[in-house]
């Protein structure tokens, strides 16, 4: 944890890349390990956002460490800079998960 779920209306060449760096922002943003962050890349999904004009959706799911305001916009620029994808066609969806609901390493954190 955390998790982001990342589905993208384009293609993206460098699918390994781009993970490692998604996944050292979210690390920076949400002040946890590297080693703990899991992203899914879902590109060249079928999505329909107004028009047929690239588009994101991102999920990030996290024990605490979220903060939604501060973090919309560095992951809005950084998939602007990376991809190419509007600001105006990305939508983010924060979710607060409580330890006792996720596991790792066979246990629950709470």
């Amino acid at each position: 944890m955390p998790f982001v779920n990342i589905s993208i209306s384009t293609k993206v060449n460098d699918k390994k890349k781009f993970l490692e760096e998604i996944s050292i922002l979210i690390s920076s943003l949400t002040n946890k390990s590297k080693r703990f962050v899991m992203t899914k890349l879902n590109d060249n999904s079928e999505m329909y956002f107004e028009d047929k004009s690239p588009s994101c959706f991102l999920e990030i799911k996290s024990i605490g460490s979220l903060n939604p305001s501060e973090m919309a916009k560095p992951i809005s620029d950084f998939l602007f800079e990376k991809l190419g994808i509007p600001i105006d066609k990305i939508y983010i969806s924060f979710e607060d998960v409580p330890a006792s609901m996720w596991a790792w390493n066979g246990k629950t954190f709470g």
